[in-house]
């Protein structure tokens, strides 16, 4: 999944677990969870869908790298080298 890839399915699980979330609003540099005033549950579902989406395990010690729009989509690229980018 190349890293414009990851970040379109980062954004489209962000919309999905947070009704009325917009992405676009906060930059690639700042904690989207703060941004879009996630809880934990929310961003908890996020990681949960997330891994369900690109079929990546996404352990509790990666967390702090899924927290802003630009460490997250560099985390799935990078972990998906090679892998399909169809992997929903």
């Amino acid at each position: 999944m190349t890293r414009e890839e990851a970040l379109e399915t980062i954004k489209a699980v962000i919309e999905e677990v947070v009704p009325g979330a917009d992405p676009s609003a906060v930059s690639a540099d700042e904690n989207f969870r703060e941004g879009l005033e996630m809880d934990s549950l929310d961003f908890l579902s996020f990681v949960e869908a997330l891994s369900g989406r690109t079929g990546l395990a996404l352990p509790e010690q990666d967390y702090p790298a899924l927290t802003t729009l630009g460490g997250c989509a560099d985390y799935v690229a990078e972990h998906t080298e090679g892998a399909p980018s169809d992997a929903t």
